[in-house]
């Protein structure tokens, strides 16, 4: 069997390009400049390079750019206050805000201030609420689960009436998959799965298509898969190489479903372009409401 290998690059090149022309029309159009503010607090450097690859995807398309910088040692109602005010900006549409905070920050307290109607990454309660009534009630998507959705849509790949299986039940990842996968119009049947899922590997041997976002590097093997399944690969794991290099890879053993799943995606190059151009989407959406 061929495996086909599902990749996110020239898929997520499209969708900016389209957001790129929707941004200027917005502009040209109705004279709204859309804008992000991205809220960064000193202490972890992935997420500031998460963000700082917002900022350059962001200006690429013309979506304008507002920073917000703090020390580490600010407190949590000083942030808050912080948010409040960029919240009632009417000239910024979308906020982006460092997660995870330094521990000491209420994290909770933090998002609960940005503006539902501005919370693209749709961490607020008031948005997973409206995610958690149906996929048609949501205003906005998680970025991470919205571009596997539109990833496989862009392939032609459909879950309507397939088994589906999710590893993992982050908050951000896999829970809201399984819900937007489980919606009315995608209409797949889901079986959500953790680390207390009994007999693993043969709940996940029964999916069509098997998603993977437990943050365990290589975890999912041939024995996981079922022949002719679709296998999405959320994870990215830093591991050492043999070399003493870092390399990335996902929560699958690739190669070891090379000729047996019908479909997946690579690690790097498959989900992770797909992110941040549905970030892109979300903010596109923000400013045109």
């Amino acid at each position: 069997m061929t495996t086909q290998k599902i990749l996110g690059n020239e898929v997520s090149a499209q969708i900016m390009e389209e957001v790129r022309l929707d941004v200027e029309k917005l502009k040209s159009e109705r004279g709204v400049q859309a804008q992000v503010a991205l809220v960064m607090v000193e202490g972890d450097p992935a997420s500031q390079v998460y963000l700082e690859s917002a900022k350059k995807s962001a200006l690429k398309i013309g979506i304008a750019v507002l920073e917000r910088r703090f020390p580490a040692t600010i407190t949590t109602e000083t942030l808050v206050a912080s948010i409040k005010v960029i919240s009632a900006d009417e000239s910024v549409h979308a906020i982006l805000c460092q997660l995870p905070l330094p521990s000491h920050l209420d994290e909770a307290k933090v998002i609960e201030a940005i503006a539902p109607s501005k919370d693209v990454d749709c961490v607020h309660p008031y948005n997973q609420g409206l995610l958690a009534m149906g996929g048609e009630k949501a205003r906005f998507f998680p970025c991470t689960p919205f571009g596997v959705c539109e990833l496989l849509k862009r392939y032609g790949y459909s879950v309507s009436g397939k088994q589906v299986v999710v590893l993992g039940r982050s908050s951000i990842v896999g829970r809201p998959l399984s819900i937007m996968l489980s919606t009315k119009g995608s209409d797949a049947t889901v079986t959500l799965c953790h680390s207390r899922t009994q007999d693993l590997q043969s709940v996940c041997r029964s999916a069509d298509f098997l998603f993977a976002a437990i943050g365990k590097p290589k975890f999912v093997t041939r024995d996981f898969v079922k022949e002719g399944a679709v296998v999405v690969d959320v994870g990215t794991n830093r591991i050492l190489g043999d070399d003493g290099k870092y390399l990335l890879v996902g929560d699958v053993d690739f190669q070891s479903i090379v000729g047996h799943a019908s479909a997946a995606t690579p690690v790097p190059g498959g989900v992770g372009p797909m992110t941040r151009a549905m970030l892109m989407k979300n903010i596109f959406s923000a400013a045109s409401l």
